[in-house]
């Protein structure tokens, strides 16, 4: 993926290739930051509002000063009147700074979707599960474990990946220690049981808290179903009425197979799609 713009905090517009953070970031040194990932469509940015609120939400769980909202906006503006129509993915990304103190770093990054993103949705996704060494309620009330954070520390998000990849799969979907599923490591589990559609409880088991996903759910009535929220394990995604893993830039990706066991194509996905602009 060829970045295409970035907007830094103070500086504006800067080459994409021009070193922006200090050797001694905290984001670099500890991963201590948050970020969004914001779907662009014709140069403008999807559920922009949505995303701003996770943010925020993300920056008062971790302590993080963000800049003010008019700041972010001004860049997020620059970013996006420079990248054109091609659909593109829009990272507002905030550290904690300099080791040594003082304000937060903020950059906004706009780079075209990738073909991997863009080719998942017409043939959707083959997924292992594994282990995320939880108690499907162990986050909750243990805040230190970032449950609902979208924080910078993506390592064992990036691992999980390179393992499903190592086992001839695509993705991951992460399921507690107990059994039950969790959430993708960057994307949240749907999937429809009748005349219901439904996703994993985020106050409950201390996922992060999926924007798209949310919009689906708030608009099923317009697929003629109910949205729900609860626990299901790996069996009942395989007897579900069709499965899907929905992010902000991949958009909708259909479960074809967990663990091996093929699951059949849904004449939902089409329908989720048009309504969801993917």
């Amino acid at each position: 993926m060829t970045v295409t713009v970035l907007a830094v905090l103070g500086r504006g517009l800067v080459d994409p290739t021009t070193p922006v953070l200090r050797a001694d970031d905290l984001g670099l040194l500890r991963g201590d930051g948050i970020f969004e990932s914001v779907h662009v469509r014709g140069g403008k940015p999807w559920m922009l509002d949505e995303h701003l609120a996770r943010l925020a939400r993300s920056a008062a769980r971790m302590e993080l000063p963000l800049p003010a909202r008019e700041v972010m906006q001004d860049l997020i503006d620059q970013v996006c009147a420079k990248v054109g129509p091609q659909e593109h993915s829009l990272r507002l990304i905030c550290t904690r700074g300099s080791e040594e103190g003082g304000d937060p770093t903020f950059l906004v990054l706009g780079s075209p979707v990738g073909a991997a993103s863009i080719n998942a949705r017409d043939t959707g996704v083959r997924v292992r599960t594994a282990t995320l060494g939880y108690a499907v309620g162990a986050r909750t009330p243990a805040p230190w474990l970032l449950g609902g954070v979208k924080s910078l520390s993506y390592a064992i998000n990036m691992a999980s990946q390179r393992w499903a990849w190592s086992q001839g799969a695509d993705d991951v979907v992460w399921v507690s220690a107990d059994g039950y599923i969790l959430e993708a490591p960057t994307a949240t589990v749907v999937w429809r049981d009748g005349s219901r559609l439904l996703t994993v409880p985020s106050a409950e088991t201390g996922i992060l808290a999926g924007t798209t996903a949310r919009h689906l759910l708030d608009r099923a009535a317009e697929l003629g179903l109910a949205a729900g929220e609860e626990l299901t394990t790996s069996a009942g995604l395989v007897a579900a009425d069709g499965a899907w893993l929905i992010s902000s830039i991949r958009g909708v990706a259909e479960l074809r197979s967990i663990d091996g066991q093929p699951l059949g194509p849904s004449p939902l996905t089409a329908d989720i799609r048009r309504l969801l602009g993917f």
